[in-house]
């Protein structure tokens, strides 16, 4: 017999779907933090096999260990948890409408909303490069950097000198909670510290919505982004061969963060796709594009 309890929603869910709600949420948070189940494992002391069946909606839930998984993840537990959804929209006849849309028609009646009652371009402080690794970010915010004549500023970099240690003994040593702080504190220093600047973000600060919101307020953002297969071949061709070990798993990871982040990036004030492109093409896309946001620097 299928036992019955009730959501926090006041709808009535089988413990196999509250289950699988559960290890979805787990699964997709840990993917929008760029978290491997080994690291997530350490932090929150869970086996990583209970993890796993977790995520496949097929462990029995305890509200300690979930508690332990939430704080390594650096959320509210009640975030992993099914909830009333409500909507953001206070003006109902707008949530009306947009109900009606097709997914193309909302997707541009967000652009003409954003472009009508995002800050000017006066008040950004310049552009600000988003996106998983491999996608162009580096190797292009450097070269628009220079040819406007502005800082090229890597937020890790920061962020490291805050900490007084590199970026893997950071995550590893302190967890996410930390991490995220001390990356909030690097964006409002930089913002502090530069009149115009070509910053390159971290992929997963998108998981932390206050921290985006603050990037995304003083900065016209730019999603970076390419195909799955030019992600992981470009970071191999860094030197990276962790990829390499189990390569489809990998790609299957790379393929789940990007689709978990995939609504965040799109949040960007434009997107360029480099994959099927030269530097010099995508160079000459981002100045065009970016001009407005960079002269006069």
């Amino acid at each position: 017999m299928t036992e019955i309890v009730n959501s926090p929603a006041g709808e009535e869910v089988s413990i196999e779907e509250l289950t699988e709600v559960v290890g979805a949420r787990v699964r997709s948070v840990r993917s929008r933090r760029g978290l491997t189940r080994k690291n997530l494992a350490f932090h929150s002391d869970v086996s990583e096999r209970y993890l796993a069946q977790l995520e496949r909606g097929t462990a029995n839930v305890s509200l300690a260990l979930l508690s332990r998984i939430a704080k390594a993840l650096g959320v509210r537990i009640g975030s992993l948890l099914p909830e009333q959804e409500e909507s953001c929209i206070k003006y109902p006849p707008l949530g009306e409408l947009i109900e009606t849309f097709t997914p193309e028609a909302q997707e541009k009646a967000f652009q003409l909303l954003r472009n009508a009652f995002s800050p000017g371009q006066g008040a950004y402080r310049g552009i600000a490069l988003i996106g998983l690794r491999g996608g162009g970010k580096s190797t292009l915010g450097e070269r628009l950097a220079k040819h406007f004549q502005v800082p090229f500023i890597r937020m890790q970099n920061v962020i490291a000198q805050l900490a007084g240690m590199d970026m893997g003994e950071l995550i590893s040593l302190t967890g996410q909670g930390n991490y995220r702080r001390l990356e909030l504190q690097a964006l409002q220093q930089t913002i502090t510290d530069y009149r115009h600047v070509v910053l390159e973000t971290g992929g997963s600060l998108i998981s932390e919505a206050e921290t985006f919101r603050v990037l995304r307020e003083n900065f016209y953002t730019v999603w970076v982004r390419a195909l799955p297969e030019d992600h992981m071949n470009r970071v191999i061709e860094q030197g990276d061969m962790r990829p390499m070990a189990g390569n489809q798993q990998a790609m299957d990871d790379l393929k789940l963060i990007l689709d978990e982040r995939e609504a965040d990036y799109r949040l960007a004030n434009f997107e360029i796709l480099t994959s099927g492109q030269t530097i010099e093409q995508s160079l000459e896309v981002l100045i065009k594009q970016c001009a407005p946001y960079l002269q006069g620097g």
